[in-house]
């Protein structure tokens, strides 16, 4: 079986990095559930910053606009962008980061050959080209809904803050950000319309102690 993932990985210009190699990110390697090997596509840069931003699927205009705005920013003072992308804020903060000219990193709740959700295929391209496409399932994996809470460890794992921009009052990403909570790493939130259901979940995380920002610097004073 690993001879097969190995040469697969050859055929699909994708590399498998141990925890052992150099290049595996060391934010990672200080969560005591880290992947043993990553699945990427693409490349790390050791020592980079990384701040992940996550939020809902089903993003309104303003929380698009707010997290293209912020991760537009953080890529233009040389901080990689992470997120998981699936369809609403995800997308809209690795498309602020490439606007930007920065680094951005994708964590992938299937198999690297596998893009989820399908629209995002060219996105998932552009990334692997400027930052790196990651996993730790094998070749294949579907996007099934256990996958993504393991994810969610990892893209919290490798950045030093957690970007929460809209959520609902049961969102994944608030699993994120109890995850980084967990691992010692900063959350953050975007406040919203106290009327909007997909405020809700980021207003009660700023009730709990999350930072509430507004721009990149905000973030840039934390970590």
């Amino acid at each position: 079986k690993a001879e097969q993932e190995i040469d697969l990985a050859e055929k699909q210009g994708a590399a498998i990095v141990t925890c052992a190699d150099p290049c595996y990110p060391q934010n990672l390697l200080n969560i005591y559930d880290y992947p043993p090997f990553l699945y990427v596509k693409g490349s790390f840069c050791p020592g980079e910053v990384c701040v992940a931003i996550v939020g809902s699927r089903l993003a309104s205009a303003y929380g698009r606009y707010v997290t293209e705005k912020i991760s537009r920013e953080l890529a233009a003072k040389g901080v990689t962008v992470v997120s998981g992308l699936a369809r609403g804020i995800d997308a809209a903060a690795h498309r602020g980061a490439l606007a930007g000219k920065g680094r951005t990193i994708a964590v992938l709740g299937s198999g690297i050959d596998v893009v989820y959700p399908p629209e995002n295929v060219e996105l998932a391209r552009a990334v692997a080209d400027c930052g790196a496409l990651v996993t730790e399932f094998p070749f294949g994996t579907p996007p099934n809904a256990p996958n993504f809470p393991s994810r969610n460890r990892i893209i919290s794992g490798i950045s030093l803050g957690v970007v929460v921009v809209e959520a609902g009052e049961k969102s994944g990403s608030l699993i994120t950000a109890r995850i980084a909570a967990e691992q010692g790493r900063s959350v953050f939130a975007v406040p919203g319309t106290i009327e909007a259901a997909g405020s809700r979940g980021t207003n009660r995380l700023i009730k709990q102690g999350a930072k509430l920002i507004e721009n990149a610097e905000d973030i840039l004073e934390e970590v």
